[in-house]
């Protein structure tokens, strides 16, 4: 990554549209103010970082009102954190979490190093590459990979064969692989070679590896897959492994 990514400063601060619920528990507590991951947070209170209202507590579950509650990280009080919202062009290759036991690249490789207690919004497996977003505001992570509001997502897939009309009407009315119907809602032939072709595939669900499945169903083989659109929002011209923060009007497209 370039060391400009190390110097990113964050837009204003996005007012929530739903408050702190009261009743957390002190390490989940942690995390929804954004000022950690889940799993940093627990660290924190195991290892005796955190007071609440004066008091050392390693209680991970211990119940805290953050409207009342005074929170303090090795002495520093906490108030919820500034949200921030990113989008990466991930690579091929890398691993959407935040640590490997075997040691391979993730997402994290490619974010400045201040900004790690951001979460994925979803994911991607370690061979699709395209548009993954980053936040630390979970109630926006949430609304936008609930299932119901049937976001769209695009992707521009390379196949090992010329695509022909029966290839896109079987993509399009879906087929069956361990009780799952997979399917697209909709589908398009950018171009063809003399061996293989790109698709865009456009699903409205978040069904696991649905695109891959779906087309080694179809006997076809996916040579590159690439996500280039989360509902308006487009990848656009972001070089790959290079991040950026979302803009006003991006994340107003998003429905957030």
């Amino acid at each position: 990554m370039s060391s400009t990514k190390h110097t990113l400063n964050p837009p204003s601060a996005r007012p929530g549209r739903e408050p702190l619920r009261h009743g957390r528990g002190l390490a989940r507590a942690l995390s929804k103010l954004g000022f950690c991951s889940r799993s940093r947070a627990v660290e924190l209170v195991v290892g005796g970082h955190v007071r609440v209202n004066g008091i050392l507590c390693r209680q991970l579950h211990r119940e805290v009102d953050l409207s009342r509650d005074r929170l303090e990280v090795d002495g520093k009080p906490l108030a919820a954190a500034r949200k921030v919202y990113l989008m990466l062009n991930k690579p091929r290759g890398v691993l959407t979490t935040a640590s490997d036991e075997q040691g391979r690249g993730t997402v994290f490789d490619c974010l400045p190093s201040e900004l790690s207690f951001l979460a994925p919004v979803g994911r991607l497996d370690k061979a699709s590459e395209g548009l993954l977003l980053f936040t630390n505001d979970t109630q926006w992570a949430a609304r936008l990979t609930d299932p119901a509001r049937h976001v769209e997502k695009t992707y521009h897939v390379q196949i090992d064969r010329v695509a022909d009309e029966r290839l896109l009407e079987q993509i399009l009315n879906g087929v069956t692989q361990e009780g799952d119907l997979l399917a697209a809602k909709r589908v398009a032939l950018l171009r063809s070679g003399t061996r293989n072709s790109w698709l865009e595939i456009v699903l409205d669900e978040g069904k696991n590896r649905q695109i891959r499945r779906m087309l080694e169903v179809l006997e076809t083989r996916v040579l590159r897959l690439v996500r280039v659109a989360i509902g308006r929002l487009q990848l656009g011209e972001l070089p790959k492994g290079e991040c950026r923060f979302l803009t006003g009007t991006e994340l107003n497209s998003l429905g957030s």
